[in-house]
């Protein structure tokens, strides 16, 4: 049942998916596969179909012992699936993507790390200095640059704004954007995350927003890559530290 308490499922394209939204919670069993098809009204084969097509959005798990189970809601494959897709028709559509994601962290900014506590303030710090450590030794701290925004939007209650932000970096990973070997631009990067980090340790959630606008480039209404790069580009790049780039290098686009 819905949080509502109402029944919206009339307009779900299958028996089963109408089937498992108002007779199923998280956590319950699903009958065996005929006893399923008998109660639904459809073949077997047909329940199969069904089955997978539930599985692949992530609201059942299917295991050979203990049988099928639902799953708790969340539009994380959904999500993840239409843009790997998209990204597999043309590369380019990051570009709209992460326009979408950028709004997105800023219209939530302050909610989001207002909730953020003692524990999840720590984790920033630490990620800072595991991203400089790597910065300082010639690496590239994607693990970190992941982490750092996750972490800041965490708190978050909304399944929707975690699942659409979680989905960006499975695309930035799938252009290949997790090897981008700019230091000057990396630099530039996290130090506008150093600053970000810091004014949320001091409560100073103004200047941390300005922060996050500056290095997504909102305000010069420029999105995180470039459409022409991401046409041309269809492999991932291969990363070469270069630690002379930190010196005197012209910067380019934004996060």
């Amino acid at each position: 049942m819905n949080r509502s308490g109402s029944r919206t499922s009339d307009g779900l394209p299958s028996r089963l998916l109408r089937y498992l939204a108002n007779n199923y919670k998280a956590g319950d069993r699903l009958p065996a596969i005929q006893e399923l098809a008998d109660e639904l009204g459809i073949s077997t084969g047909k329940l199969r179909e069904q089955l997978e097509v539930a599985r692949t959005m992530g609201l059942i798990e299917v295991r050979p012992k203990t049988g099928m189970r639902v799953l708790p809601y969340s539009p994380d494959k959904i999500l993840q699936l239409s843009l790997l897709y998209s990204l597999a028709v043309d590369p380019s559509y990051f570009e709209d993507f992460g326009v979408l994601r950028n709004h997105v962290e800023a219209a939530f900014w302050y909610e989001a790390v207002a909730l953020l506590n003692g524990e999840d303030k720590a984790n920033l710090v630490e990620i800072m200095e595991q991203a400089w450590n790597k910065l300082n030794a010639g690496h590239f701290p994607h693990e970190e640059h992941r982490a750092l925004h996750l972490t800041l939007f965490s708190r978050l209650e909304n399944q929707f704004v975690l699942g659409l932000l979680t989905t960006y970096w499975v695309g930035y990973e799938a252009v290949g954007l997790d090897v981008y070997a700019d230091y000057q631009y990396l630099k530039e990067v996290w130090n506008y995350h150093q600053e970000m980090v810091d004014a949320v340790i001091s409560g100073n959630y103004t200047r941390g927003y300005e922060a996050l606008i500056e290095h997504t480039g909102l305000l010069q209404n420029r999105s995180e890559v470039s459409r022409t790069r991401l046409r041309n580009s269809p492999t991932r790049v291969q990363f070469e530290p270069d630690p002379a780039s930190f010196r005197d290098k012209p910067s380019k686009d934004k996060e």
